[in-house]
């Protein structure tokens, strides 16, 4: 990810966001930092972030609703908030404006390498530096939670075979290594980090289910 951020400040009630939702999504690969960014399109993203939210830190509460992630069921819940602190590079509680630019140059511009490392960070919710089955098949779980949709094997039939399949060296463990090499050779497992990650798609997908009740 790009630099890492430190809070632009401290304390102080954090106001209240609006429901801003910018258009994030996986595109463009051809750079990967805060530096990559252009100068006027950084202006763009602060001009919005501080008009939404004059405090210049999002709180987790902030947060999904800066991104209209509201109603969620648990598992769903469970993993936009694992989000919100893979984010919060510094670990304060909220995500400032250089943490933000940060994940947008991720997203919008990382390479995929960068991307998967990414990925790995989110999907270790311990933060022990390896993923087990059962991180796995929350993270599985959640991501379907939030699509819905039917699919043709379960979450954890399609858990156990992914993890099989990259899990080289058989410690029911998946090392950093084994994840961006095992995610590199099955597409379907590919798809699904990439919607992971894919905010857009994410808000998208929600709103579909609400109308559609």
């Amino acid at each position: 990810m790009g630099s890492a951020a430190r809070a632009a400040g401290g304390g102080g009630s954090v106001l209240k966001c609006s429901s801003f939702r910018p258009s994030v999504h996986m595109g463009n690969n051809s750079s990967s930092t805060v530096d990559d960014l252009q100068t006027v399109e950084i202006h763009h993203w602060y001009k919005k972030f501080m008009t939404e939210c004059p405090s210049g830190q999002l709180t987790e509460h902030e947060f999904k609703q800066f991104f209209g992630l509201r109603g969620l069921d648990p598992e769903a819940n469970e993993y936009i908030e694992q989000m919100f602190r893979t984010f919060d590079m510094n670990k304060d509680g909220y995500i400032d404006f250089m943490e933000y630019v940060a994940a947008l140059s991720l997203v919008l511009r990382g390479k995929m390498e960068q991307k998967l490392r990414w990925y790995f960070k989110l999907y270790d919710v311990d933060g022990n530096g390896c993923i087990d089955r059962h991180e796995l098949l929350n993270i599985i779980k959640a991501i379907r939670a939030i699509n819905g949709g039917d699919h043709e094997t379960s979450a954890e039939e399609f858990t156990n075979r992914v993890f099989n399949k990259i899990d080289v060296n058989g410690d029911g463990e998946l090392s950093l290594d084994e994840f961006v090499e095992g995610a590199r050779k099955d597409e379907e497992f590919m798809e699904v980090m990439m919607k992971s990650l894919d905010l857009s798609h994410i808000v998208a997908m929600i709103n579909k289910r609400r109308h559609s009740v």
